[in-house]
């Protein structure tokens, strides 16, 4: 992939090059490198936007060290939002009024994707979300503007709903941190495995704040509801917190477990031998995906980082990219030129290539599925597949009813 991408940028760098001096722009001014602002919880959430920093950061310098993008190279602005919708909003406002930048990447929380979104669609500014989950950043919610990376809540919940549907388990409870991703992400998974087996009956539903749950109330909550399934959408420490009480309490003990995230080494790896065994979860089994460009993937992280990836590092490394070819695609830095890139937009990554939908703007990326074993004291992930995020998304009929018009 990487000669791939050499030969792409030196041909579209000299066609660049052609069309800034032909409209008079000297070549000093054509060599001026292109800014992107980005912007993530790097201090509230550093497990997953450190790696994730990470991850773009090795994709440019690989774009610049081939020629860039245009003939010109690419420069980040970063921002820390403190996973604040107002702090991010206000960090936004500054890449693009005083940095001068021409898009936006990043985000975690949803509804920080959501508030920068909403000022993406008020000041005409592409925005790439990577990590923020909740469907309404490309649904309900969704504007022409606002692209996004990662499977949805919908996709990831149905990726689930499809793994414990053929289970006995008929009583179902869930608990999710009280927030749009938490919402959305426990709507979507009743919805699906609803429609899957109608038999189901929800019997529980435990909303802790994102950060302050109390595990013991709410383990003991569980339990007085006594399902037979549980859905958890918890992460971080909330989810350390979670797991460590109710392996005391003894909740998990002859119960299925559907874990959305919980597989992602940035929340299994800290659990170390009390990783959940048996949980059916969606995650990143990056020591195991043994595709050539993955492999290659994960040796030059490895190299460069001293570290494995994680999840966040696959995203980061993607999300650049991604902006990378549609810049190439669009042959502009224009943001209407973008826009028209971006959909349809098929990017070759390190695991496959994804393409980024017209309806909706949400890529295609996947997830893996699989459960929760421990291996030398550490959590991992066994019996997984790739699923396809193409295979779990609405139609485009089906899209037009959920976004909003125009």
């Amino acid at each position: 992939m990487e000669n791939v991408v050499e030969r792409r940028t030196v041909l579209a760098g000299a066609a660049a090059i052609l069309v800034d001096l032909a409209a008079g722009l000297s070549p000093a001014r054509a060599a001026e490198p292109i800014k992107i602002g980005d912007f993530n919880s790097y201090t509230a959430f550093p497990s997953f936007s450190v790696p994730y920093r990470n991850g773009w950061q090795m994709a440019l310098q690989k774009i610049n060290a081939a020629g860039g993008v245009l003939g010109r190279k690419l420069a980040v602005i970063s921002y820390d939002d403190g996973g604040k919708p107002g702090e991010a909003v206000s960090r936004a406002q500054e890449l693009v009024s005083r940095d001068g930048v021409i898009l936006l990447m990043g985000g975690f929380l949803s509804n920080v994707g959501l508030a920068v979104s909403n000022f993406a669609a008020h000041n005409k500014i592409y925005y790439l979300a990577v990590e923020p989950l909740a469907d309404a950043i490309t649904w309900s919610k969704g504007n022409r503007y606002t692209f996004r990376l990662r499977p949805n809540t919908y996709e990831q919940g149905g990726m689930l709903a499809a793994a414990v549907a053929k289970l006995p388990a008929k009583h179902w409870a869930t608990v999710a941190p009280n927030y749009a991703y938490g919402t959305s992400a426990v709507r979507d998974f009743k919805e699906q495995l609803s429609a899957k087996r109608p038999d189901v009956v929800w019997v529980g539903a435990e909303w802790p704040a994102l950060g302050k749950i109390d595990a013991g109330a709410t383990v003991e909550a569980l339990l007085r509801a006594n399902p037979q399934g549980i859905y958890n959408v918890l992460f971080g420490n909330d989810l350390a917190k979670f797991v460590r009480e109710g392996e005391t309490r003894g909740l998990f003990k002859d119960r299925v477990v559907a874990g959305l995230l919980t597989g992602e080494p940035e929340y299994l790896d800290p659990l170390g031998a009390e990783a959940p065994k048996g949980w059916i979860v969606t995650g990143y089994p990056w020591y195991a995906i043994k595709n050539p460009a993955h492999v290659a993937f994960v040796k030059e992280y490895e190299a460069k980082y001293h570290a494995h990836p994680f999840l966040g590092s696959l995203a980061g490394y993607i999300a650049m990219l991604s902006i990378a070819d549609a810049l190439r695609k669009a042959g502009s830095t224009e943001t209407e030129k973008l826009i028209k890139a971006t959909e349809g937009l098929q990017v070759a990554t390190p695991i496959g290539e994804i393409r980024f939908r017209a309806s909706d703007h949400q890529s295609t990326m996947g997830a893996w599925v699989g459960k929760i074993a421990v291996k030398n004291g550490h959590g991992i992930m066994v019996d997984w597949h790739y699923e396809n995020g193409a295979d779990f998304l609405p139609s485009a009929a089906e899209v037009r009813k959920l976004r909003p018009a125009g």
